[in-house]
């Protein structure tokens, strides 16, 4: 999935005199989306925090599961 996402990326915005100037552009431009998306961006289901944080807060809040013995 991730790499037909980022083949359309390439033909749509690159190749087609997109904004960016190749291929390695578009992939910082995309990884620094994704960074902001899972890091920064407050997300309003989660009561306003990073989806980062959320994770971090559920693990540091449950218990582990334990693993049966083999």
């Amino acid at each position: 999935m991730a790499e037909a996402f980022n083949s359309i990326f390439k033909a749509e915005l690159v190749r087609n005199k997109g904004p960016w100037r190749g291929a390695d552009d578009l992939e910082i431009a995309v990884a620094a989306y994704i960074d902001w998306y899972n890091h920064r961006r407050l997300h309003g289901e989660l009561g306003l925090i990073p989806p980062v944080e959320h994770e971090t807060n559920h693990h540091d809040t449950t218990a582990p599961v334990p693993t049966p013995s083999g």
